[in-house]
């Protein structure tokens, strides 16, 4: 070794001196950055939602060359640094050139850093020195070591300082020029490249007579290059420079945040400054102008949330979190699409479709929408009325208590409850509660998200899915109900679910939007879901900290918001929209619900058209009160025709009846009683058929009234003796009064036409007395 140190002291001192320089090298490398600087949630697009600056303070939108316009390269690269893709670092020449124009003029006429020294001094900020340019040429050559040219070129666009706490061409041309990078004009460009070099005097927003000089400046060179015809730049002249201070404008902020929090605990922001949504940017801005155009109308306190997803993909398109991020009185920074609030009447739709796959309904199925109790359970409608004898299909689109209650019973609320969380939709109950038949009216929380996601099952062949906010989240989807049963039940939200009736489109433009509202006792939340084309969408509106606001509710004031979202969304064909194999249509007969081509005539009181699953037409559900079924013989006297007994009569005759379920009796038209044969009962014979401990007095049954000369109206006074709770009183199956339990049960009622009338009341556990009369003479 050391005979050829001897021949050979150059190439020894030479080695020795590239040992040092890499030794150096390695224990004072560049600080070339790694960690993320800050985070920025983009949209599907790509464009910027919402940013967070990094631990200096300092707001940068990451980029790539490609991503920028190729006129900003073209003009960097030829004003800042031409040999840029041929030099190790430095030129010398230009160093050179600059070092003797200084000495010649006083001055600095020209910079000989190249872009890879700007890169350096960047990242490494150093003094305006002798010292400080050769430190920074010898980062400059340790970054040449180290990185491709295409690297290096990226670190400057996204470290180039541009003023203030700005850095970066594209996070520049949104805050500056309110625009991406990839769309910068001729002039916009050379107005960025000529920022870096100094970046407090140029500022376009404070600075812009300046800012304009620089950059014409950069304009002639590209002509005086031929890089760009005099042409262009001639056009580009007359562009005039200003900006409005530095604002950003932010989309989605509550989603953005969400993504944001999720990236610190899975710590991606170590190795990613851009975290991708799936949010449609066209589809957000729209959703948050409805939004504040809305939030004027409302209360101080109430919020608005309302979310948007693709129901084959389950990705978000629009997240709208709060009615305004900008108002603190509104809540802004409570995400109520995540929210866990009480849905009031919006799962009604799942438990009618569990009925369906049951094999216990029909969507034409006769249900009884009367006062009734259920273990002490009372429930009422929303309107404080009730109809009597409605179909499956009516109770679910008027969203009627009383029969969703009595179908709950009949599945059971746990198995219900068990069914929505296995499809996504977890119901949350107070600590050690188990599901009661409440849960159907709102007595258990859910949020919007999973409501949505749920909700989706109407339009995918009954599969929900949990809604996908970034494009590389798994796609979740369980069976909520079987494709027959959501093509039923959709067809119910959309249409009325007659399959007897064409279809009539819900606007103009032929949108078909499948919808249920819901509101959560006491006017807490106002709630609209629905399906339409290939979009899920829902909206809640109400106060976060569950105040109510009376008034409120999902008919008034959720559903107008969600047809004008469904509305404006582009068109789109849906999902499935061909009626599934195991569904087809058939004729049954009320009351006994059974198939028309197979029931006796005289059996058939009313006919309807219903979509039924399987090619099963399941009957009318048990009755509650009377366990002996339907089809039931009653006696009648041959010669007045009234209803006795064997034992009061012994000539009476037999008949066979198909009776209506014992609470719905009462609602029946005299006229209709008296065709199935419920006729008054004999004086001669007790009267044997009441159902409960509620009896009617004032007035016999079978009466015969006559109204006084002259007068064409007739008043009756009737009163009720026993019963429990509130009373319904009904005229010819017509609820007209209520009166309550502390109240006298006298009720006056008003017959304006001739003819046989019947008059019912019914107490709040379903009991009930009815008696009919006459009246002649109006």
């Amino acid at each position: 070794m050391k005979a050829w140190i001897g021949r050979h002291p150059y190439r020894a001192s030479l080695a020795m001196l590239l040992t040092c320089l890499l030794l150096i090298d390695q224990i004072f490398p560049p600080p070339i950055p790694h960690d993320a600087p800050g985070l920025v949630v983009v949209a599907r697009d790509g464009s910027p939602l919402r940013g967070w600056p990094d631990a200096d303070g300092v707001w940068r939108f990451p980029v790539t060359p490609e991503q920028v316009s190729p006129r900003y390269l073209d003009a960097l690269l030829t004003y800042e640094d031409r040999w840029f893709y041929w030099h190790p670092g430095i030129n010398p020449l230009a160093i050179l050139r600059a070092g003797w124009q200084w000495v010649a003029y006083g001055r600095i006429v020209s910079g000989g850093s190249t872009l890879s020294m700007q890169v350096a001094r960047a990242l490494e900020p150093v003094p305006r020195s002798l010292s400080g340019k050769l430190r920074q040429i010898a980062r400059a050559v340790q970054l040449e070591l180290r990185l491709s040219k295409r690297e290096i070129l990226t670190l400057y666009l996204n470290h180039a300082p541009m003023g203030g706490i700005v850095e970066g061409v594209e996070m520049a041309s949104r805050l500056y020029l309110g625009k991406s990078a990839a769309q910068l004009s001729s002039a916009e460009a050379a107005l960025l490249v000529v920022l870096p070099q100094a970046p407090s005097r140029l500022r376009p927003d404070r600075h812009a007579d300046l800012a304009q000089k620089s950059r014409d400046k950069v304009l002639r060179r590209m002509a005086e290059l031929h890089h760009w015809t005099q042409a262009e730049v001639e056009d580009a002249l007359i562009e005039k420079v200003g900006a409005n201070p530095p604002r950003l404008a932010w989309l989605a902020p509550l989603a953005a945040e969400r993504l944001h929090q999720s990236a610190k605990r899975n710590k991606q922001g170590i190795h990613a400054t851009i975290v991708r949504s799936t949010l449609d940017r066209d589809m957000q801005v729209m959703l948050e102008r409805m939004l504040a155009d809305r939030v004027a109308q409302l209360p101080r306190f109430v919020s608005m949330a309302a979310l948007v997803m693709d129901s084959q993909s389950l990705e978000i398109l629009a997240y709208a979190g709060s009615a305004d991020f900008s108002d603190p009185r509104r809540f802004n920074h409570v995400d109520m699409v995540r929210g866990i609030r009480s849905p009031g009447s919006t799962l009604k739709p799942f438990l009618y479709g569990m009925a369906l796959d049951d094999g216990i309904i029909h969507s034409e199925s006769l249900m009884a929408d009367t006062p009734q109790s259920f273990g002490g359970y009372d429930p009422g409608n929303f309107q404080a009325n009730f109809s009597g004898p409605v179909s499956v299909s009516e109770a679910l689109q008027r969203s009627l208590n009383v029969p969703a209650v009595d179908l709950l019973e009949r599945i059971g609320p746990t198995r219900f409850a068990a069914r929505l969380s296995s499809a996504g939709l977890r119901l949350r109950l107070p600590k050690d509660a188990s599901p009661n038949l409440s849960i159907i009216l709102g007595g258990a929380g859910t949020s919007l998200e999973e409501l949505v996601g749920a909700y989706r099952s109407f339009a995918a062949g009954g599969m929900a899915g949990t809604p996908r906010i970034t494009p590389d989240a798994p796609i979740r989807e369980a069976r909520m109900m079987s494709a027959g049963a959501a093509f039923i039940i959709r067809s119910i939200l959309d249409g009325g679910g007659h399959p007897d009736q064409p279809f009539v489109e819900n606007n103009a433009s032929g949108t078909r939007l499948a919808w249920k509202t819901g509101t959560s006792y006491g006017f807490r939340d106002a709630w609209a879901v629905g399906v339409s084309g290939r979009y899920t969408m829902g909206v809640w509106i109400g106060r976060p900290d569950g105040t109510p606001n009376p008034g409120f509710f999902g008919a008034n004031i959720a559903a107008p918001l969600l047809h004008q979202i469904a509305f404006a969304l582009p068109p789109s064909e849906a999902l499935t929209r061909s009626r599934p194999k195991e569904v087809s249509s058939a004729q049954i007969c009320w009351p006994l619900g059974t198939d028309a081509s197979t029931t006796v005539p005289e059996f058939c009181h009313v006919k309807r058209s219903a979509w039924i699953l399987r090619d099963t037409i399941p009957p009318t559900l048990p009755d509650r009160l009377r366990a002996r079924g339907l089809i039931e013989n009653i006696w009648f006297d041959p010669k007045t025709k009234l209803r006795t007994t064997p034992t009061c009569q012994p000539k009476a005759q037999q008949r066979e009846v198909a009776r209506w379920p014992a609470l719905l009796e009462a609602w029946l038209p005299a006229t209709q009683r008296q065709q199935l044969g419920l006729v008054a009962w004999s004086p001669d014979c007790p009267q044997a058929s009441m159902v409960g401990s509620i009896r009617l007095m004032g007035l016999h049954n079978g009466s015969r009234l006559r109204a006084a000369p002259g007068q064409k109206q007739l008043v009756v006074t009737l009163d009720a003796v026993g019963g429990t709770g509130l009373h319904y009183w009904l005229l010819d199956g017509q609820q007209v009064a209520m009166t309550s339990a502390s109240a006298r049960k006298k009720q006056s009622f008003t017959v304006s036409a001739a003819g046989i009338h019947n008059i019912a009341v019914i107490d709040a556990a379903g009991h009930y007395d009815s008696l009919m009369f006459e009246v002649d003479g109006l």
